[in-house]
């Protein structure tokens, strides 16, 4: 899947549509692409993060222009794609990457929360796949990336509908890597980082006495936004952004009931203890609040590096347990 017309790699140039652009990985991923010389179409719900992105984009020397367009809407969709193509009559690459969360207990969560959930999240991507495929296929070429999370391979606790659209995802985006097999200059990429220090957390409805800060484990948003840019040059059907992704994905993979009960009880706990029961529909129906930035909590090497400390020994302790298991 190496094989692409840009030989050279440069990304120069290139006409880039990101979704879910205004805060987090998002707003990371246009500000990435366009440090590397692409024209950026950054598209969200709410115009004040979207202006603030394309205003910097365009420091760069870049074209940038902003929609604002609700990914679970088709015709929000389909705005998205005039405004595309109107730079220059091509889309190059398309980053799926608008997505909301809502945590809590699955029955005190309303149906409507859940519903929009389903909406944004996955058929936010299969409006956002159904348009770019059917553009690559008339240009020959072109590139769709996915931003799906380890939740397309392990649940997260008390988020049973979101984990239930990272599931769809990864399956409708792996059925499709089937569909353009035989096309050789088109390339769907899924990117499965974990949870990452963005807004996303800041902004997720939270309900039942769900509340969790940013763990000091997180991934840096810009390392995912990189990994983003580097699927653009050297594109590939599956990717972990970095070793805490590929690390909990595989330990999962080992002890799937063991994690998900113990991080299920933990969490209980925690919502029991919380006297604070006031619920939070946070950016599903509404567009995002401030913060509207890359990080939900400020950059740190020392936790970073304890972060990556953590996971070097997990990934360890993994891969002697496959060892013992191949001996045994």
């Amino acid at each position: 899947m190496e094989d692409i017309k840009n030989t050279n790699n440069s990304l120069k140039g290139k006409n880039v549509v990101i979704t879910g652009a205004s805060s987090g990985v998002g707003r990371a991923a246009a500000e990435a692409f366009a440090a590397q010389g692409c024209n950026i179409v950054a598209v969200a719900r709410g115009k004040k993060g979207i202006d603030d992105v394309v205003a910097y984009c365009q420091t760069l020397n870049v074209l940038a222009v902003g929609v604002y367009a609700d990914m679970s809407v088709a015709k929000d969709v389909e705005k998205v794609v005039e405004e595309a193509l109107s730079m220059g009559g091509k889309i190059d690459i398309w980053v799926n990457n608008a997505g909301v969360m809502a945590s809590g207990k699955f029955e005190e969560i309303p149906l409507e929360i859940h519903q929009q959930l389903i909406k944004t999240n996955l058929f936010g991507y299969m409006h956002g796949a159904y348009n770019a495929l059917k553009i690559f296929k008339k240009q020959n070429e072109g590139i769709l990336i996915n931003n799906v999370s380890i939740g397309g391979f392990m649940p997260a606790p008390y988020s049973a509908v979101y984990s239930a659209t990272k599931y769809g995802i990864r399956g409708m985006m792996e059925c499709l890597q089937g569909e353009i097999s035989n096309r050789k200059h088109i390339h769907i990429c899924n990117l499965y980082p974990q949870l990452q220090n963005s807004t996303g957390n800041l902004h997720s409805a939270k309900y039942s006495g769900f509340d969790i800060s940013i763990p000091f484990i997180a991934s840096d948003p810009r390392d995912t936004a990189a990994a983003m840019v580097d699927l653009a040059k050297h594109p590939k059907k599956d990717s972990f952004p970095d070793l805490k992704a590929a690390a909990l994905t595989k330990t999962y993979k080992l002890f799937p009931k063991l994690i998900m009960n113990s991080a299920s009880a933990a969490l209980r706990m925690k919502m029991k203890l919380n006297k604070n029961k006031e619920n939070d529909p946070g950016n599903i129906i509404k567009n995002s609040k401030e913060p509207l930035q890359v990080y939900g909590n400020p950059p740190s090497k020392t936790t970073h590096k304890l972060g990556l400390a953590l996971f070097t020994g997990i990934g360890i302790g993994v891969a002697l347990l496959l060892m013992g298991r191949k001996t045994s």
